[in-house]
């Protein structure tokens, strides 16, 4: 059975236009999830709204939102008054200009949908802007649009038989990554320590297979419930030993090999078979540092 819609409306660019259908890329539905019951009943419990002053209960039709202009001082909006600001979608997604993934910094990614076709007729009209931007190699970028009643910006890009569409953070909402950093100290690296690096790299080159990688905190709680269920005895797993790091040469030459041999590391790859090189498929969109100054 094909997924249900979770937005169906046009996509455009120039006088070119298809019926288009979005679809969630990613689902939370199948990991496990636990209800909040009382200790001593064993019955599920309520979440209220209680007034901060008088401690009652405040039924959902006496909620109303209130935005803080100063401490404990509240303007309050009326649910028709949000709806009235907020802009009307007219369902198309308007595609404002093609460029490359590199020009785009993945840190304002947001969350992914497929997009797809929505009718028949649409199907050629759908071809034709998956293929342009595939031949380009180029990425769209659609203006904002009232989408799960939020402005939206997405990024378009050529997957397979379909789209993928990505919603983009706005600016606003990225911090500065000088915020991060601030107190990371400027530092050299060079010599054998940066060659060793570097061989570790080359040893440990792979490609990304997402089946590979376990969710190991699922599959964690997978097994208590069920020693739960089964009445069986929940052992308690001893914490991993982590060596803190002393002699960060030594560490390095232990991590490919070396274990304290004082051959440099290219003596060290061609004992291993590992030196050598490999160019891998680029990905569709690439990282650069993030570009926004810190204010």
């Amino acid at each position: 059975m094909a997924p249900r819609a979770q937005w169906k409306g046009f996509l455009k660019f120039g006088e070119v236009s298809c019926p288009v259908a979005l679809y969630t890329a990613t689902s939370t539905s199948d990991r496990i999830s636990f209800h909040t019951l009382n200790r001593t009943t064993g019955n599920r419990v309520k979440r209220e709204f209680i007034d901060s002053e008088t401690g009652k209960p405040v039924p959902r039709e006496d909620q109303i939102k209130g935005y803080e202009i100063n401490k404990d001082d509240y303007i309050t909006l009326e649910p028709e008054e949000i709806t009235a600001a907020v802009p009307e979608s007219d369902k198309v997604l308007r595609v404002k200009a093609f460029l490359a993934c590199s020009d785009i910094d993945d840190v304002y990614f947001d969350r992914s949908y497929y997009l797809a076709p929505a009718t028949r007729a649409s199907e050629e009209a759908f071809a034709l802007i998956r293929e342009g931007m595939r031949k380009r190699q180029v990425v769209a970028i659609a203006q904002a649009v009232v989408l799960f009643r939020r402005m939206r910006t997405m990024l378009i890009r050529a997957h397979g038989k379909g789209l993928i569409a990505t919603t983009l953070n706005f600016d606003y909402e990225v911090r500065a990554a000088e915020e991060a950093f601030e107190d990371v100290p400027e530092m050299k690296i060079k010599g054998e320590m940066l060659d060793l690096a570097e061989h570790i790299i080359n040893t440990k080159h792979g490609t990304f297979v997402p089946g590979e990688f376990d969710d190991r905190y699922e599959a964690a709680l997978i097994e208590l419930v069920k020693a739960k269920v089964e009445g069986k005895a929940i052992a308690k797993r001893k914490p991993p030993k982590i060596a803190k790091v002393t002699d960060l040469m030594e560490a390095l030459r232990q991590s490919a090999g070396m274990d304290g041999d004082k051959a440099g590391p290219k003596q060290a790859a061609d004992k291993t078979g590992s030196a050598r090189r490999r160019t891998t498929k680029s990905r569709t969109c690439t990282s650069s540092p993030p570009r926004r100054k810190a204010g």
